[in-house]
């Protein structure tokens, strides 16, 4: 089982992925860190796909819940090559696409680091977060998208991993959200001045 740590407090099965919902600003994004934060205590990998902060934001958020050093932790950065940033060179921790459209580079690169934590250096228990699923749907049709994430929710399943993908749902149409929910074991749904609420599967 994943604990996925206060404020939710709630454990889920290995290979779950879950949809974290909610209006922008909210609290999405420091749910999932917190999430992280809590499996990287306990000796889990944790890998943050962005297509909205680059690599050093994404450390910075979580060093500042726990100490990461020499744990297995890295970052697909989506962002820095696009704003322009060329030299920026995968290293162990970090690797860069061109771009959030690059979704088959993403896909190329998560797989990477799944597989050298998972295989290399023997981490069974992985942590992904995705983050936004709407970056995606900005660029890409949700025919695309969805295929994508598809694959990549497989791939979390695959290895007993834990998924979590933050979805700003005021910025998309219902028909939108019910397609995509169709992809997901469960949901968390953060709003502006209540606790965050979850739709677990078995509960």
């Amino acid at each position: 089982m994943y604990d996925l740590g206060p404020p939710l407090d709630v454990e889920v099965e290995q290979g779950t992925n879950l949809l974290l919902s909610g209006p922008a600003l909210t609290g999405k994004k420091g749910l999932a860190f917190d999430a992280l934060a809590t499996g990287i205590r306990n000796g889990d990998g944790a890998i943050v796909v962005s297509n909205t902060d680059g690599a050093k934001r994404v450390f910075e958020e979580i060093g500042d819940r726990t100490d990461y050093t020499d744990r297995p932790v890295a970052v697909v950065d989506c962002v820095t090559r696009q704003q322009g940033v060329s030299e920026a060179r995968d290293d162990a921790q970090v690797r860069y696409t061109s771009s959030p459209v690059d979704m088959t580079g993403v896909g190329i690169k998560f797989s990477e680091l799944l597989q050298e934590f998972y295989e290399t250096q023997g981490v069974e228990r992985n942590r992904v977060f995705l983050d936004s699923l709407s970056t995606l749907l900005m660029y890409s049709d949700l025919q695309t998208v969805f295929r994508f994430l598809h694959v990549f929710t497989g791939r979390v399943q695959s290895v007993d991993g834990l998924g979590l993908y933050a979805i700003d749902s005021s910025a998309h149409d219902d028909k939108t959200m019910n397609t995509l929910k169709q992809l997901f074991d469960g949901v968390i749904e953060t709003t502006e001045d209540g606790e965050p609420t979850a739709t677990l599967p078995g509960r």
